[in-house]
């Protein structure tokens, strides 16, 4: 049986001959409550509701108590009156396969493209855990990014999870397409969680364009979306990336936000009653946030590994706020984008004093180790006096690693800004050169 034919008979299959029934009891505040549907429902499940005026509100069971369910709709309940009908539908099987790259999905494995679209052979849960601690294979091989600051100073090995904090507008979106792009992988997976709709066909079309959506898989849920969607996106997204990891293939994984994934997770606890704690959001956070990044990294011997860029929406640079703070614990590394850099045209605007990247030494060989630490101590000497020299303070031949950084500030900053296709042994030779016309010549160390 060929894959279509096997695609079809998973769609056929997947159509339930009945359907329960409940009924509207109450509806308080954003969730309805229904009654005749505890025996049958899963907390996941799919809801389809019928209003007097006939026409449908479909949401997802958030919450089940005694003998009500309680469901989230996707818009505000309007119309709804006690005693509606609620139909439930179990969640579709979620089943990826080869013929998803290069299209956009929804959470749920649905075409947003107009094109038609059907399952793979086997169905994936969207909750699988992580591999199993002890079978799972260290971090592999360093990986060509494409930007000459990743290449070198802030290195991306196979199967590292990485943080991308940065506020609205400093170039987030554009860096992500820059990696879609230019890093090394076999297939990359994007989800774009609570994204606004008219930024969604921007990204693909003109930020990520054709070359990058040839082995990409996109999964959106926009921001107007219900909150159960949006979740679950991260989630859709993620066991699209384990599937073509089983298969042994190197998968790049990219999500834009964790920010608005733990936000709609926040909502959905509200309403299914958990008390509010960090800031605003509930306890199970922080298990939902690290449950979700371990699912990333090496796989087990025999499968590929997924490296994962986790990016986190931080409001004036806040990296204790909650979302930041429980990433910044759990992941291999953080990148941090500031505004002020943007704001003075450098892209993309990373902060390379205040970014860390805990694949090192390990991922760079002595010799690139010595650069990056020259580097690394150029770049502290000179953010410490940078007051003192845009005040016109500063006075030549009073510190030489100050002389030093001052000489080569405006090339090395031009330096990170730099893409580079040819590879990372040509990153570090063009940063080599910069420092030597500093006088520094780790290569002979």
């Amino acid at each position: 049986m060929n894959e279509t034919l096997r695609m079809l008979r998973n769609v056929v299959a997947s159509k339930p001959l009945a359907r329960p029934v409940g009924r509207v009891v109450a509806v308080q505040g954003g969730s309805i409550k229904l009654s005749g549907l505890a025996q049958d429902a899963c907390i996941g499940d799919l809801l389809e509701l019928k209003r007097l005026n006939g026409t449908t509100l479909n949401g997802e069971v958030i919450q089940i108590e005694d003998e009500t369910v309680f469901m989230l709709p996707e818009t505000t309940p309007e119309k709804v009156a006690v005693g509606d009908p609620a139909a439930l539908s179990p969640v579709p099987d979620f089943a990826p396969c080869g013929q998803w790259i290069g299209r956009m999905i929804d959470p749920f494995g649905r075409p947003l493209d107009g094109r038609p679209l059907g399952p793979g052979a086997m169905s994936h849960d969207v909750l699988a855990p992580p591999p199993q601690a002890a079978k799972r294979k260290p971090l592999g091989d360093r990986l060509a990014t494409g930007l000459a600051v990743l290449n070198t100073i802030l290195p991306i090995v196979r199967g590292q999870r990485i943080g991308l904090f940065a506020g609205s507008g400093v170039g987030k979106s554009r860096l992500l397409s820059s990696l879609a792009n230019g890093m090394q992988a076999d297939v990359v997976v994007i989800a774009l969680i609570g994204e606004r709709g008219r930024e969604v066909n921007e990204f693909v079309h003109r930020v990520l364009g054709p070359e990058g959506m040839k082995r990409s898989i996109i999964v959106v849920a926009t921001s107007d979306q219900p909150a159960t969607t949006r979740r679950r996106c991260a989630w859709a997204a993620m066991a699209v990336a384990e599937h073509f990891r089983d298969q042994g293939q190197n998968v790049l994984f990219l999500a834009d936000s964790v920010t608005r994934f733990a936000e709609a997770h926040r909502e959905i606890s509200t309403l299914s009653g958990e008390v509010p704690a960090l800031r605003g959001y509930p306890p199970s956070l922080s298990p939902l946030l690290t449950a979700l990044c371990e699912r990333a990294g090496p796989g087990s011997n025999g499968q590929g590994d997924i490296t994962a860029v986790f990016s986190v929406l931080v409001a004036g640079s806040d990296m204790e706020e909650p979302v930041a703070d429980i990433l910044r614990g759990t992941l291999d590394g953080h990148i941090l984008l500031d505004r002020s850099i943007a704001e003075r045209g450098r892209f993309p605007a990373i902060d390379v004093a205040r970014s860390v990247s805990r694949s090192l030494p390990d991922a760079a060989t002595e010799k690139e180790n010595v650069l990056i630490s020259e580097t690394r101590k150029l770049l502290g000497a000179y953010e410490q006096s940078e007051v003192m020299i845009k005040a016109g303070l500063y006075q030549a031949g009073t510190d030489i690693k100050l002389d030093q950084a001052v000489q080569i500030w405006d090339e090395l900053d031009a330096f990170f800004a730099k893409s580079d296709d040819v590879g990372i042994s040509n990153s570090f030779d063009r940063l080599s050169v910069i420092l030597r016309r500093a006088g520094i010549q780790p290569a002979s160390r």
